[in-house]
């Protein structure tokens, strides 16, 4: 379908219900390069004539071009919606997996009735997070708002949606990408620490350059020792009390020191008073509440909440 031209490519495109073209734009978007002797070696397979020279290059702006010279705007803009992510079916299965904090910093700036609408879509201990992370007045009027809320008009949930869809879902996906050095450092930040030692140790034998690049991207709960006092205070606001107990169990002293510090005197003597309180713990858990408190710490960043700094003085990264 890349090397074909668009008339052919708009014949083939109509005989299609929209879930084959899903399935096929999406494997476009993500082919990558292919050489120019695996094109003619497929040409050869499945047709007379042999198309195209040189390599074809497959990406989503790529697949997006080819889908709006056979498509209209509207489907092809669901298509790659669809393709890009969050996944989920509809928009408000999308927005069920958009980070919490990522979602309430973009809904703390819109009217409290279309917040409403959306709160109301979508599962409620997913909008019971949202709406404890937006300003607390805020939040109020939209609990009242959705308190006073009778069936919503079909018009005005579409309004919402084609919103949502064209606004916030599109721009999420374009700054979602990831190169794959930065998917794979997000994966190896997932992973416990003797399984992460082992892959790593395995990466470096057979891609040295890869496994530094990874390293370099990887951001661990010890990392948080690059964030500002203003950032952990917004941090601390964030996550769960006992789940950072938990964290700061494993911790280097240095950045259990960096928490204390950023707690009142009270605050700080009760959570090493629920740290002596807890024992031995299992690695396991210290890791898994160590991931939790990093991916909040990595969703604040995201959306411009908290700075963490990078490796140079004058360099910050988000």
């Amino acid at each position: 379908m890349l090397a074909l031209d668009h008339e052919n490519a708009r014949q083939l495109f109509e005989l299609m219900d929209d879930e084959e073209i899903r399935e096929l734009s999406q494997t476009m978007a993500n082919v990558g390069t292919i050489q120019s002797a695996t094109v003619e070696q497929l040409f050869l397979e499945f047709a007379d004539q042999i198309s195209g020279s040189g390599s074809l290059v497959g990406s989503y702006d790529s697949a997006e071009r080819l889908l709006r010279n056979t498509l209209d705007d509207e489907r092809v803009g669901q298509i790659m919606d669809d393709i890009r992510g969050p996944a989920g079916r509809t928009m408000w299965d999308k927005l069920g997996n958009v980070n919490e904090a990522v979602l309430a910093n973009y809904l703390k700036n819109e009217y409290p009735q279309t917040v409403a609408v959306v709160l109301s879509k979508v599962k409620s201990d997913h909008a019971s997070r949202v709406l404890a992370l937006l300003p607390e007045s805020y939040a109020m009027e939209v609990v009242t708002r959705m308190l006073r809320m009778e069936t919503v008009q079909k018009e005005v949930l579409d309004h919402v949606e084609r919103t949502l869809r064209t606004e916030f879902m599109s721009n999420l996906a374009q700054t979602a990408r990831q190169d794959s050095h930065e998917l794979m450092a997000d994966i190896f930040n997932n992973l416990d620490r003797n399984t992460e030692s082992r892959f790593m140790g395995a990466l470096e034998e057979r891609n040295r350059e890869a496994a530094d690049r990874i390293k370099q991207l990887m951001f661990t709960f010890d990392d948080l020792i690059r964030v500002d006092p203003g950032g952990i205070q917004t941090v601390l606001r964030q996550v769960d009390k006992d789940q950072l107990a938990m964290a700061l169990k494993g911790a280097s002293d240095e950045v259990k020191e960096l928490f204390f510090t950023n707690m009142s005197e009270r605050a700080g003597k009760m959570m090493r008073e629920d740290m002596e309180a807890m024992g031995a713990v299992r690695l396991k858990d210290v890791d898994e509440a160590q991931a939790a408190i990093v991916s909040a710490a990595k969703a604040l960043a995201d959306a411009g909440e908290i700075v963490i700094a990078g490796g140079d003085d004058d360099e910050l990264v988000s």
